[in-house]
């Protein structure tokens, strides 16, 4: 068996986008609601789905 060597790599250097903010959660939540009753495909419902996971995690104001 192989022992592999220990990890080595580089920092990311390309600027991150922020955290999303609860407010923007909200919206994201509203429009992925709203594909979801747009789109009666597969990936209307797997919009539901997200959003109402997202909707959870989401603190209430």
């Amino acid at each position: 068996m192989e022992t592999a060597e220990p990890g080595t790599g580089d920092y990311r250097t390309d600027p991150r986008l922020p955290p999303i903010t609860a407010a923007g959660a909200r919206d994201a939540v509203g429009y992925l609601s709203l594909l979801e009753v747009l789109d009666l495909t597969p990936r209307g419902q797997a919009a539901g789905q997200l959003a109402a996971d997202l909707a959870r995690r989401t603190p209430a104001e």
